[in-house]
């Protein structure tokens, strides 16, 4: 029975892997295609740091497919073409693997190298490429090392009993498969020994702890040696220096100089360092085991004084926070012990003293004296709080304050802070009434709508004392505040949009404000056929331009109307301009102008004409001076303020002047158009009226150079002269232009000397032409309308002698 059993269990599972045979033949042939192996042969183990000889064989290489063909070796990978290069190598012919220096495992315990053959006549791949394993045994040939070898630290004097001080960690790069990884801490030296260190070992770290307590005034640093052994063959070791430096703590209480203190404060009064407590304490100055603490224990309970701790000196000191009344109590009995800012830590015999055992902290007791002095007067309430509308009329009392001064009943009553100079104070009562309309929207008035007021009561003590009251005036808002415009000015971007935003405020709060109703002025048919509003309520109100405007600036009047139907007018100014890509008017180019080619062209042909003039000048001042033509003058204007003399000149004597010798003016005229050169030219008609009714035209054509230099001139002229004698009596014309020739300054004629021509009998009424003055020729020439009979007689003979010999002078 068991037998028939077992046959239908083989076949049931015959059956069942028939079913699935052949999908799992194809999924294991997939696998295989899919997968590259590489087949090792075998690991070979040499061991590290052989001494040799070198080279050593490790293994040998065949294959049997290829016993009758002729073949070679060739191996690659670690130790061959990786590095370590020139560790191993394998004889081509007959497959051999040699070693071919020592190995250290620490820098790579495994080489895997890389086995073909290859055929000798084709140079192929004879079979699949194979690989072995170089396994490397390690030696116990490295001591564990301490990382770092040498440490220093700071361990606190107070450091609880076994607590750790330091770790020490150490590590052996050997195998750590082997024991020549493993090793052992041990603790070689300690100085000083107590307290004792103890030493306990995790894994791979040392760690240090000390049995007992540290006392810093006996010992201030400790050297230990700690050394780590492997289990090797043969072991090695490695040792550490662990440096302790003990910091001082707290392990001396402070303690008070004196027992008991005196001091004094006056009444009443608020002061900082009434008195300085001294303590001693034998700790580290400035740590924290030395810094005092001061604390008052008893005969504060009305908290009127404390006591801080002076950084730098250490000492207490004490304090008024809180006015004492002299009144109530005329001394004050303080009681302060002192301790430091770190717990009390004491050791003995390098044991820890329980804290039950250590002694209570020092006292000392304070005495303070209070000194009466005048107090002040006391409102009743240091802080009043009122509530008033604003705007209301003025004169209204508005508080009455009630004071109690123990020392005196003359109180006077002031205003000490009114910053809007709203109210008004009875210095008897201490009344206060309001002078002025209050307004919330004041800048003296805070944003919830408080007006502070400070008020004052002086007593008549010496000195005088003054208590203070803070009032605090509650402004109830009305709607006293039109609405107005956040921003009167505006910028339209007519290149983007046609809508702008008009933001409205108003000083009042709710519901005396916004939200607003907008609108347009009706007045103006212009404004409302460009404009609207959209929207028209709110805080806010959207101006939008109903048809495309030429850039320009608009006024357009604004009715703006709060909650309360309180409406203002504003003005809004729209700037429409074109914005490019900002949001702000582009800014105008700068006018620019450039020189073209026509330009500079023109440019050159002027400054060439101005050349070619400048050589036309030069060329006639070269040429020969030009003769002036006589020429009749007529019509003319008259210069009688000609103050000039005449040039330089020298002629012959001239025995007589008569008219019928026309050789006489010869020599005269000829020299005289012989000094005419002149750069310009200057005409004069002289017009002279005679008692006969004759009239006399003189006419003087002048070319002169002048050249001046100071007071002192030098003229260099020369005349043309043309003369036309019209009248009977000519000759006192004559007379006037000799006069005006030879009457020149000394200092215009310095070389012309008077000169005697002919000898006349008696001398003359006037024996010199140099005193007659012709500083206004119309004023001194009247006395020729008077010519004596004599001498018309005289002037009517050359008048006609010259008119017919036609004698020009």
């Amino acid at each position: 029975m068991r037998t028939c059993f077992l046959l239908l269990l083989v076949a049931s599972i015959a059956l069942a892997e028939s079913f699935h045979g052949k999908h799992h033949i194809r999924d294991k042939r997939e696998l295989l295609q899919r997968a590259k192996r590489r087949w090792v042969l075998s690991t070979i183990e040499i061991e590290e740091e052989d001494p040799g000889p070198y080279p050593i064989e490790i293994s040998k290489m065949f294959n049997d497919q290829t016993a009758n063909e002729g073949q070679y070796y060739q191996i690659s990978g670690s130790g061959v073409t990786e590095e370590p290069l020139e560790t191993f190598k394998i004889d081509a012919k007959t497959g051999i693997v040699y070693a071919l220096k020592s190995v250290d495992r620490e820098f790579l315990s495994l080489f895997h190298i890389k086995f073909d053959i290859f055929s000798s006549m084709t140079g192929k791949t004879i079979d699949k490429q194979l690989a072995f394993d170089v396994q490397i045994k390690d030696i116990n040939d490295n001591a564990p090392v301490f990382s770092p070898p040498t440490m220093e630290v700071d361990v606190p004097e107070n450091m609880q009993e076994g607590k750790p001080l330091v770790n020490l960690k150490a590590d052996d790069i050997d195998d750590s498969e082997t024991d020549n990884s493993k090793f052992t801490f041990s603790l070689v030296s300690q100085n000083p020994t107590m307290p004792k260190i103890e030493l306990e070992q995790r894994e791979r770290v040392a760690v240090l702890s000390s049995k007992g307590c540290f006392d810093y005034n006996k010992e201030k640093k400790y050297d230990i040696i700690v050394q780590a052994k492997d289990h090797g063959t043969p072991s090695l070791t490695s040792t550490a220096h662990v440096t302790l430096n003990i910091v001082d703590t707290n392990n001396h209480p402070p303690m008070f100089e004196k027992k008991e203190y005196q001091g004094q404060v006056d009444e009443a009064i608020i002061k900082d360092d009434i008195l300085r407590i001294d303590v001693v304490d034998k700790d580290t100055p400035n740590t924290p085991g030395w810094r005092a603490k001061y604390s008052i224990i008893s005969g504060n309970e009305d908290r009127n004084y404390k006591i801080d701790t002076d950084p730098i000196t250490n000492q207490g000191i004490l304090s008024v926070i809180k006015g004492k009344d002299f009144e109530r109590t005329h001394l004050a009995h303080l009681r302060v012990e002192v301790q430091n800012e770190e717990p009390l830590v004491l050791c003995k015999d390098y044991k820890v003293v329980d804290a039950s055992k250590h002694p209570a902290p020092d006292t000392a007791d304070i005495t303070i004296k209070v000194i009466d002095v005048n107090d002040a007067p006391v409102y009743e309430r240091e802080v009043v709080h009122l509530y008033m509308k604003e705007e209301e009329e003025p004169g209204k009392q508005i508080f009455t304050p009630t004071i109690t001064d123990a020392e005196s009943d003359a109180v006077r009553h002031v205003v000490l802070h009114d910053p809007a100079a709203w109210v008004a104070i009875d210095k008897t009562t201490g009344t206060l009434t309001s002078t002025q309309k209050m307004d919330r929207e004041s800048s003296h008035v805070d944003e919830n709508g408080v007006y502070k007021v400070l008020v004052g009561a002086i007593d008549d003590g010496e000195p005088p004392a003054t208590g203070t009251c803070t009032i605090l005036i509650h402004l109830k808002d009305v709607n006293d505040n039109k609405p107005r415009l956040v921003n009167n000015g505006v910028i339209l971007c007519g290149n983007k949009a046609q809508k702008i935003i008009v933001e409205a405020t108003d000083n009042d709060d709710p519901p005396f404000s916004g939200p607003f109703a907008f609108s347009l002025e009706d007045d103006d048919k212009t404004v409302t056929q460009q404009w609207k509003l959209d929207p028209s309520f709110g805080e806010q109100a959207g101006l939008i331009s109903l048809t495309p405007l030429p850039y320009h600036n608009y006024s357009i009047q604004l009715l703006i109307q709060d909650q309360q139907s309180m409406v203002s007018r504003e003005t809004v100014e729209v700037m429409v301009c074109d914005c490019g890509e900002g949001v702000v008017c582009k800014t105008r180019d700068p006018l620019s102008s450039s020189l073209g080619k026509a330009g500079i062209g023109l440019l050159f042909l002027g400054l060439l004409l101005f050349l070619l003039l400048i050589a036309v000048l030069v060329c006639n001042c070269n040429a020969t001076n030009m003769v002036m033509v006589p020429e009749e003058g007529n019509q003319t204007l008259i210069k009688y303020n000609q103050e000039g003399g005449g040039s330089t000149c020298q002629t012959s004597d001239v025995d007589h002047v008569v008219p019928k010798n026309t050789k006489v003016y010869s020599p005269v005229v000829d020299m005289m158009n012989l000094n005419m050169t002149s750069m310009g030219t200057c005409n004069t008609r002289d017009t002279f009226i005679s008692n006969g009714g004759h009239t006399r035209y003189n006419t003087w054509n002048t070319s002169r150079t002048n050249t001046y230099k100071g007071v002192s001139s030098t003229h260099n002229r020369s005349y043309n002269r043309s003369y036309s004698l019209w009248s009977n009596d000519n000759i006192a014309g004559q007379i006037d232009r000799r006069l005006f020739v030879i009457n020149g300054t000394q200092v215009d004629h310095p070389v012309y000397p008077p000169h005697e021509y002919a000898y006349e009998g008696q001398g003359s009424k006037c024996p010199s032409l140099d005193k007659l003055s012709l500083g206004n020729p119309g004023e001194e020439l009247t006395f020729l309308e008077d010519l004596e009979p004599k001498f018309r007689t005289l002037a009517g003979i050359c008048g006609q002698t010259i008119q017919e010999k036609n004698i020009k002078l």
